[in-house]
């Protein structure tokens, strides 16, 4: 018990050093059991794999797939094993994909690996115990840009054989979704010429046939402004459809998401939040995409 209590400790300065850096740790002290299955082939052209946790004798599950963040140029599925297991604890089916990232791709070939990737689950779901009538996205800060734009921008999923139909629901974790102009001379070279721009926010795709989304913040991001999520869920409800904006007072970029490991969780009710989301919109009639 003493080693575990001073692991606890830890966590609050490993993570000054970033996420990679106790991602192990984290996934350890993340009660629940799951059935992994780690570097499934979803795209034989890029070679990209995901990774599979899935409540021991699941039937009929809801499915998750999360997208992890990075500035889209940098992460791995393997640093979100305490995200896998915390959902499966809820009786979530859970996919992380690995997506390209630039310099090696730039907008909107990314987004065309997570589409790929949403295919592959909803055509797999059954065989790790999920219901692909229960496709949930959802992501954090890069990531959550991902899912956001394949929820609000229905040619990226139909491009990849898919249909945005599908989605029952979309969960953003300290998301850009409305960050014009760029001025990040990377992001400037991931994102493209400036008249491409536009078409590069999830904001400007705000319709009433997105399904619904919930989208959390810390209040004190510094990294991505509140406002992204405030500004993208005044405008999906103001086009008719159905967002939440849920703001965590005193978080910072990261604390939101690894509020969902166990040893943290008191710093954030996000993972109670996260699975009445996904139990409401998987549960709710489909909605008309």
């Amino acid at each position: 018990m003493g080693v575990l209590v001073n692991l606890c400790r830890l966590l609050p300065v490993a993570l000054l050093f970033g996420l990679a850096g106790c991602a192990p740790l984290l996934t350890t002290l993340t009660p629940g059991p799951a059935a992994v299955t780690r570097g499934v082939a979803f795209d034989p052209d890029t070679g990209l794999q995901l990774d599979v946790y899935a409540p021991p004798r699941a039937k009929d599950a809801p499915v998750v797939v999360f997208f992890y963040g990075g500035r889209w140029q940098d992460g791995t599925r393997r640093h979100y094993g305490f995200i896998g297991k915390a959902l499966a604890s809820r009786g979530v089916v859970v996919m992380v994909p690995d997506y390209r990232v630039y310099p090696t791709v730039r907008f909107p070939a990314f987004l065309d690996d997570c589409a790929r990737a949403v295919v592959w689950a909803h055509e797999h779901a059954a065989q790790f115990g999920g219901d692909a009538g229960k496709l949930v996205l959802m992501g954090h800060s890069a990531g959550a840009y991902n899912a956001a734009m394949l929820a609000l921008d229905a040619d990226l999923l139909a491009k990849a054989g898919g249909s945005r139909q599908w989605l029952r629901g979309m969960i953003g974790f300290g998301g850009p979704y409305d960050f014009l102009p760029i001025t990040d001379p990377i992001l400037r070279q991931v994102f493209g010429p400036t008249e491409q721009w536009p078409g590069t926010q999830p904001v400007n795709f705000a319709s009433a046939g997105a399904p619904p989304l919930l989208l959390l913040h810390g209040a004190d991001d510094t990294t991505v402004r509140p406002r992204n999520s405030e500004s993208l869920a005044a405008q999906v409800n103001a086009q008719g459809g159905t967002a939440t904006s849920v703001l965590f007072p005193d978080l910072g970029h990261v604390w939101p998401l690894v509020a969902l490991a166990g040893p943290l969780r008191w710093r954030a009710n996000a993972l109670d939040q996260v699975d009445a989301f996904v139990r409401q919109v998987t549960a709710a009639p489909e909605h008309g995409g």
